[in-house]
């Protein structure tokens, strides 16, 4: 399974907090994957910062930070606590990445935040960290954590946000130390880490093979979701979508963002399964080796500098193993 890209770019990966966390930081520390990012959707899966505060503990190396953190779920201050602590179990390898939410926010039955109000939290994160005082609610706060509470300010963990458009990548530039993005990486950032879900297919493999839609089946759904949350009757272009969507709409309307999400990127439940269109694995980051060589060096040209994959299925060790195999992880 060689096929080691030649574009040099950072391999990290991103992760729900979920049973086998630690178990797939260690992996992924052995095989030198750069980063773990792991999901904030406390409705989904497990606190973000255990998770964090525990892989930081079990692990030397290996970057650790929220992927994404999202305003509104905890108060700025809570959050800045939270950094700071992370920081003195993991001096040096932490970073955040803030955005307006996807599932964090959907599955409370509200729309993404307005960049207005992520712009606002970001500048107020950043500047606690640093022992600035800041106005919130009217009143000015500070961290004025005693020595060996916290580390001491300024605290300058990096701070990226998560965009995709032109409006997330302005915001991104003006106060970010750099974008991560789920789309193609705007131009312009030292620091682009660009999410990909996706699997390494074996010779003689397709997408309807059954180890590679078992793999492949978690990120199938998230484009269904996608496009159905933001375009409604949109989802009906995709293979298969007018079925899908109308499985989806049988839910009464009051619960259907709680039915919507249920397994999201970890495993879609029976009946949504059965919906996919193996063939969608080809939007996916996946194919051989030497195919996916030459895809990172296609992102490395359009300036992407972190490619953070999301492995899933039954095995998610083998696809760690699979993807720095292909990609490979000097970039770290």
């Amino acid at each position: 399974m060689s096929g080691v890209a030649s574009a040099s770019i950072a391999l990290s990966l991103s992760l729900p907090p979920g049973p086998r966390t630690l178990e797939y930081a260690r992996l992924a520390e052995e095989l030198g994957y750069c980063r773990l990012w792991l999901y904030d959707s406390p409705l989904l899966y497990g606190d973000v910062w255990v998770a964090l505060a525990r892989v930081a503990e079990a692990t030397s190396r290996l970057g650790v930070g929220p992927g994404v953190l999202v305003p509104g779920l905890r108060h700025v201050a809570t959050n800045a606590a939270a950094i700071a602590t992370l920081e003195t179990l993991a001096p040096g390898r932490v970073a955040v990445a803030v955005g307006t939410g996807f599932t964090a926010r959907r599955l409370l039955g509200k729309p993404p935040l307005s960049w207005k109000r992520v712009e606002a939290y970001v500048v107020a994160l950043r500047a606690l960290l640093h022992g600035e005082a800041v106005e919130i609610d009217g009143e000015l706060v500070r961290m004025i954590h005693p020595d060996g509470y916290a580390p001491p300010r300024p605290i300058r963990t990096p701070i990226l946000v998560a965009a995709s458009g032109p409006r997330g990548s302005e915001i991104a530039r003006a106060i970010g130390d750099g974008v991560m993005t789920f789309a193609a990486p705007p131009s312009g950032f030292a620091w682009c880490a660009v999410v990909q879900s996706g699997t390494v297919l074996d010779p003689g493999e397709s997408f309807t093979s059954s180890r590679v839609f078992d793999a492949l089946a978690p990120g199938i759904a998230l484009i269904y979701h996608s496009v159905y949350e933001a375009a409604g009757a949109g989802v009906d272009q995709l293979p298969g979508g007018a079925a899908w969507r109308a499985a989806i709409d049988r839910e009464p309307a009051r619960t259907r963002h709680l039915v919507l999400h249920e397994g999201h990127c970890v495993a879609p439940p029976a009946r949504e399964r059965a919906l996919l269109d193996p063939d969608l694995g080809a939007m996916t980051f996946s194919g051989s080796a030497s195919e996916l060589a030459g895809r990172v060096a296609g992102l490395v040209a359009a300036g992407a500098t972190e490619l953070v994959y999301s492995p899933a299925g039954a095995d998610v060790p083998r696809e760690l193993r699979a993807m720095a195999c292909a990609v490979g992880t000097a970039g770290c």
